[in-house]
């Protein structure tokens, strides 16, 4: 049997590859439109991306469960926490190492990419709930740490080799937590106090000079991302919206995600340009196009 040329098996291959660029590139700005069909809990959260542009969400059928979510929307299990282990926030640094907020466990928990063994980078019994995570370029994490039942919450800073330092005290509801672009700043929301700070971040990590940013007058807050120019993206739960803030706390636009209780944010896509939130009521994956690329899809590109 005479087998046809490579090049005209392969071109419509290639043909439908770039007509899914074209049509990512070409989707409407700001628009919602589901992802995923199922297969995730009402806990759905941690939204993160790998350099492959695959997405990382947890309570995959489970609480202690990580599925991984392919930029066409096909979900499989990724990891299983250890038992009595369930995780939040997800951030990758640049070597790909998975780092997960281990809210059962006090924990933030260490994954390796390859082998999905995963350990311990550090236990604090005085944490509370480590909620959320970001990272910043040098590889520390900043961790929230909200007591839901007291209305309150910390932040706590965790260096590369794992020591834990707490850097604020006495607050709100911490939630939603994010570095800004030039490492300077580490923005943290309240959720049930609407409020959302900015601190000064100095060379050894420390936060200092604590003030508001913004205070919202309705619904709450929880994931917060930053896109490469420092403007915040902001998942208000209970209005069913994203909002764009400018580094200067001014809203900017106010995103549709097609369901009241968006959980978090991240960005992804070839381009960094597809913001993915997770909504915990229809317990799926939504994302939009936006105008700039996210700032973590830009650190998988140095």
């Amino acid at each position: 049997m005479r087998l046809a040329p490579a090049r005209s098996f392969l071109a419509p291959i290639l043909a439908a590859v770039a007509a899914m660029t074209l049509t990512a590139a070409d989707a409407p700005l700001f628009k919602a439109s589901f992802l995923t069909t199922g297969e995730f809990t009402g806990g759905i959260e941690g939204p993160a991306c790998d350099r492959a542009g695959n997405l990382y969400c947890v309570s995959f059928r489970e609480a202690r469960n990580i599925g991984r979510v392919t930029p066409d929307g096909r979900s499989e299990l990724f990891v299983a926490l250890p038992e009595k282990s369930a995780g939040n926030g997800i951030r990758f640094n640049p070597q790909g190492i998975m780092f997960v907020a281990d809210y059962t466990g006090h924990n933030v928990l260490r994954v390796d990419p390859d082998t999905r063994a995963v350990s311990v980078l550090v236990h604090n019994p005085a944490m509370n709930q480590p909620n959320d995570l970001a990272i910043a370029k040098d590889g520390t994490l900043y961790a929230s740490d909200p007591n839901w039942k007291n209305g309150t919450g910390q932040v706590w800073r965790i260096t590369p080799d794992g020591k834990s330092h707490l850097e604020a005290r006495d607050m709100g509801t911490t939630n939603g937590i994010e570095v800004s672009p030039d490492g300077r700043h580490v923005y943290v929301n309240e959720s049930v106090q609407r409020n959302i700070w900015v601190f000064d971040r100095a060379s050894d990590g420390s936060l200092s000079n604590k003030r508001l940013l913004r205070k919202f007058d309705d619904f709450g807050f929880d994931g917060m991302r930053s896109d490469i120019d420092g403007n915040l993206y902001v998942t208000r739960h209970g209005k069913g919206t994203v909002v764009k803030l400018s580094p200067k706390g001014e809203i900017l636009r106010e995103i549709d995600v097609l369901g009241p209780n968006p959980s978090n944010i991240c960005f992804g896509g070839p381009d960094g340009c597809t913001a993915y939130v997770t909504e915990a009521k229809s317990m799926r994956v939504v994302q939009f196009r936006v105008d700039r690329p996210g700032l973590e899809w830009s650190r998988w590109k140095r």
